[in-house]
């Protein structure tokens, strides 16, 4: 009777792995924005559960669109600003650009090539070699369209597929908030049903690590927008307020506040400013970009109950494997590790 049911239970395990297989390869384009919708919903969830859904009488949907009408808020609307901000920024670098293609550079270049160490007498031969021929600044700027125009292409795809990406990660967790409570209660019994008191300990320590790195993330993007905001004001940066909220949102990037402090820094030296353009430079890379090495690890481990060193491997390995959404993987992936490392050793202490 055993050799009968062989086959079927063959089939039916083979059949469950096509299914898993099947769904995981429906999913896989969209793990990224499945992985960070879930971030958000854990980060929240707790203050959602227990703060807006009693005031709202416990309408979940309601509640769930709320969310997702303040998370549109809070994502998108500064992102427009910024989107404008660029725009303006960009009329003006084609405003300073302008009359050097139309009237060809000046016959001198700026004094201050010739005190670059090691480049700076080619920098000056060049710019007279430019200068004295416009077939040659002819050659230079043909030299620069393409790849300004692959450039565009490339970003113009980036921001297109992260509009995309967004979309799915607000409408994927309206339905967590909603069904918060099936979610959550789905995720504890399946880590009960597979690992007991140690999968639900699994569960409440990816919670917490998750937590703490959110907390690193936004706290150390906060404690960067602030300095930098400080910084446009006294060097007398264009739109300082502005500046500052940008360096807020692209410090979630690694090269993001270099961008802004370095804009700032060209305009500066563009408008003649140079002093003020170098403390700008100097500012920004050893204070404003010198924060995310030190605060960030710092925040997270405490949020998180870990170790600096784990945090900090976490974070950067999981960047470099899993891309953006490896900030969160990393350091969760290290911690439940270090959670069954930390306990098998403890068993084999008292055994």
């Amino acid at each position: 009777m055993l050799l009968d049911d062989e086959p079927k239970r063959l089939a039916q395990i083979a059949l469950v792995v096509l299914i898993i297989v099947g769904c995981v390869a429906v999913l896989l384009p969209f793990v990224g924005a499945l992985l960070f919708a879930l971030v958000i919903w854990v980060c929240t969830w707790e203050s959602y559960r227990d703060r807006l859904l009693p005031r709202l009488r416990g309408r979940d949907t309601l509640g769930a669109a709320l969310m997702v009408v303040l998370l549109v808020l809070i994502l998108l609307v500064p992102t427009i600003f910024l989107a404008g901000a660029l725009a303006s920024g960009a009329d003006h670098l084609i405003d300073l650009v302008k009359p050097y293609v139309e009237q060809g550079l000046p016959t001198e270049p700026p004094t201050w090539f010739a005190e670059v160490p090691l480049f700076g007498q080619r920098m000056i031969d060049f710019w007279h070699e430019v200068a004295s021929s416009r077939e040659a600044l002819n050659t230079l700027l043909a030299q620069g369209v393409a790849p300004a125009r692959q450039f565009l292409i490339a970003a113009g795809g980036v921001v297109a597929n992260g509009l995309l990406q967004l979309a799915l990660v607000l409408f994927v967790v309206f339905f967590l908030y909603r069904d918060g409570e099936v979610v959550a209660a789905a995720l504890y019994g399946g880590a009960r049903k597979l690992g007991g008191e140690l999968g639900e300990g699994l569960v409440d320590k990816a919670r917490g690590t998750v937590f703490g790195v959110m907390l690193g993330v936004v706290g150390t993007a906060a404690a960067q927008g602030a300095v930098a905001m400080l910084g446009f004001f006294v060097a007398g940066a264009p739109a300082p307020v502005l500046l500052g909220f940008a360096t807020f949102f692209l410090s979630m990037i690694p090269v993001g506040p270099p961008l802004v402090w370095g804009g700032a820094a060209l305009w500066l030296y563009g408008d003649g400013q140079t002093g003020w353009a170098i403390f700008m430079a100097l500012y920004g890379l050893l204070i404003i970009s010198s924060i995310d090495n030190v605060v960030k690890p710092v925040l997270m481990a405490r949020g998180a109950g870990l170790s600096v060193l784990i945090v900090a491997l976490g974070v950067f390995g999981g960047v470099l494997v899993f891309g953006f959404i490896g900030i969160f993987l990393g350091p969760v992936l290290l911690a439940l590790g270090h959670m069954l490392l930390t306990r098998w050793l403890r068993e084999e202490t008292t055994s």
